[in-house]
């Protein structure tokens, strides 16, 4: 099989995990909306890892430990805060918020910072096939790994916002799709145009989803009980995501 086409068939398997959240589907309505901040704490862990232990130090391995590293991590925070002004019109304070008008400006936060994060997934697996075969199969593999945890985090968090299952799953896979064009930069043009600037950008967008968007959804829970159980998960995707970062050593 060609380079172009172990390209573009890892990546449509890394954009085919997205239908991850239909596991998400066979639970019953009750216990689905009893999980979903245990998945939005999940979430806020993994991107808080996934910002921390891979794309700034990955950033910073391309670009060097300069200013401009920084910069685009502020950058990605900036243009985070500024795009949630403008799709924050219709805003709930209540959790329990579930009007099919109704949806939380995170979810829209969620799908473009997953779009920015497919598409560097796609510029690194292709990156790594140009290497070496061997090496791009133990990519896609460690990112497979990363994607599971974080596409059901991210499903649940679709869900809490107001979207429904259906929709939730079909605009999930959209923003998946974003590895294959990725893919496909790598190969054209990735080899004479350096965008590794896009690394500390998706990483100051996640560290803005996480600690604006959904920390803030569970860390006022009245019962005790439940804030620690927030905790735990909130611990928990940090850590499985930091594991993840121990295969790739």
């Amino acid at each position: 099989m060609s380079l172009f086409w172990w390209i573009i068939l890892s990546n449509i398997f890394i954009s085919l995990i997205s239908f991850i959240g239909v596991l998400v589907l066979v639970f019953k309505d009750w216990l689905l909306k009893k999980i979903l901040l245990w998945l939005v704490a999940f979430s806020a862990g993994s991107l808080i890892a996934g910002a921390f232990f891979h794309m700034i130090p990955e950033a910073i391995d391309n670009l060097g430990n300069n200013s401009a590293v920084y910069f685009w991590i502020i950058a990605g925070f900036s243009i985070f805060f500024l795009l949630e002004q403008f799709i924050h019109w219709h805003h709930c304070h209540n959790l329990e918020c579930q009007h099919e008008e109704y949806t939380k400006p995170v979810a829209y936060l969620i799908l473009v910072a997953d779009a920015l994060h497919n598409f560097i997934d796609g510029l690194a697996i292709a990156g790594a096939f140009i290497v070496d075969i061997r090496i791009g199969i133990i990519t896609l593999i460690v990112i497979a790994t990363h994607e599971i945890p974080q596409e059901l985090g991210d499903f649940g968090v679709f869900i809490h916002s107001g979207w429904k299952k259906s929709r939730a799953l079909l605009f999930n896979f959209i923003s998946g799709l974003t590895a294959v064009l990725g893919g496909l930069v790598a190969y054209f043009v990735a080899q004479s145009f350096n965008v590794a600037f896009l690394l500390p950008l998706a990483a100051g967008s996640f560290i803005y989803i996480a600690a604006s968007d959904l920390i803030p959804e569970v860390k006022y829970q009245v019962k005790l009980k439940a804030n620690i159980a927030h905790f735990i998960a909130f611990i928990l995707g940090i850590i499985l995501i930091w594991a993840v970062g121990l295969l790739e050593k």
